[in-house]
Parts: C-alpha cells; structure tokens; sequence
C-alpha cells in the first residue's frame, strides 16, 4: 500500500493504513480486533494451545507480542501469508510460505515436523488466525499424527473457536498434494465420503 501525507505505517504489519480507525490493510488485509469486550481482547492476545508444549495457532496481532510468545516458550513461527512480514527476526526462527493463492502443505508440515523433532514450540499464523493458519494444522495432524479428517478439524475448532475456513481454501485442502499423499499411506477413504462442518451456524460441505 502506497504510503499517504502525514501516516506512519502500522506499528503491528509494517503497511500504510488507518489502524486505530479500524481500516483494513489493503496489503495483507490486517485490521483491529472487532471487539467491547476487555476480557474477550486480553484472551485474544494469547495464542491458542493445539498441542501442549509444542504447536500454537493464532494471529498476525499474537505474532506481534514478542513478549506473550516468550513467555509461552515459543521459539519459532511459520507464517502461512508472504505480505506479513516477520517482525522479530533475532528473537524467533521465522518459516515464510512463499505462494499467497495456493498454501504450500507439504513445505509447512515438514517445517512443523521438524519443530516437533527439534521439540520446540512453534506457533503458525495467518492474519486472522481462522482460515489458512488452521487449514495447515489440521493437515499436520492429519499427515503426522494419522488422525483422519473430521476429528482433526473437530480438535483445533474446539481449541480455537474462531476458526472459519473459506470455501475455496477448503477446495484447495482436499485437492492438494497432501490428500495423495495421505491416500497412499492409507489415512484417507479411497471413496469420496461426505463430511459436513459447521461453522457459526453454516453448513460447509467438504467433498
């Protein structure tokens, strides 16, 4: 986003635009939490705990809070969205996916995998922490834990209620490289079951 007279870029995304006054990032579509609600916002800074002491899914604004993420023992981060731009470099090993239309699956489940070996604890983000950031740890669980599936959505919508994702990301999840791989190794139905996720209400089918 362009630089405009009198603005200084976002303390939180490092882009030009109006964030006490609630514009979103026309660059990597950042906004302020849309909430009254103080105990809701303190909540909202934390992460959410995928799997103790090692897998964390949040924001863009948890990935802000140095701090925060220290004190949860996080060392590492893997951003899912190439316009974030990774704000603390010599405090945390940062891994970038690097195409921001298809998510790259099998790059960030071995990124994750090698957390897990090296067991440190990492935290994955997208902007929002709903869409593309629980799309990869659900295919982390799916692939490394052999978990099918509906479970795996079910345990990180259970530990992150926000989570929302999109129709097209959902296309995307189940005719990627993953969903072969997953066939192979026999942890996916070699016929095409229907699975029906419902999100604030709304019924998303998956197949």
């Amino acid at each position: 986003m362009r630089k405009r007279e009198r603005e200084n870029p976002c303390g939180i995304c490092g882009h030009y635009h109006k964030f006490e006054e609630g514009e979103v990032c026309g660059v990597c579509g950042h906004r302020a939490p849309v909430s009254s609600d103080k105990t809701s916002l303190q909540v909202s800074a934390f992460p959410s705990v995928i799997l103790p002491d090692f897998l964390y899914l949040g924001s863009y604004d948890n990935a802000s809070r140095s701090e925060l993420l220290k004190t949860q023992g996080i060392t590492r981060v893997l951003n899912t969205v190439p316009a974030c731009q990774n704000l603390y470099k010599n405090s945390f090993t940062y891994h970038c996916l690097q195409d921001d239309k298809i998510l790259q699956f099998d790059d960030a489940v071995q990124f994750l995998e090698q957390c897990e070996r090296d067991k440190a604890r990492v935290l994955v983000h997208c902007m929002s922490g709903k869409n593309k950031s629980p799309a990869i740890v659900i295919a982390y669980l799916m692939k490394s834990k052999g978990w099918r599936l509906q479970p795996s959505y079910q345990w990180v919508k259970e530990r992150r209620s926000s989570v929302e994702l999109s129709q097209v990301l959902v296309d995307t999840f189940c005719g990627s490289a993953l969903t072969t791989a997953l066939r192979r190794c026999r942890l996916l139905a070699t016929t095409r079951s229907s699975l029906v996720m419902r999100s604030q209400g709304v019924a998303c089918g998956l197949w």
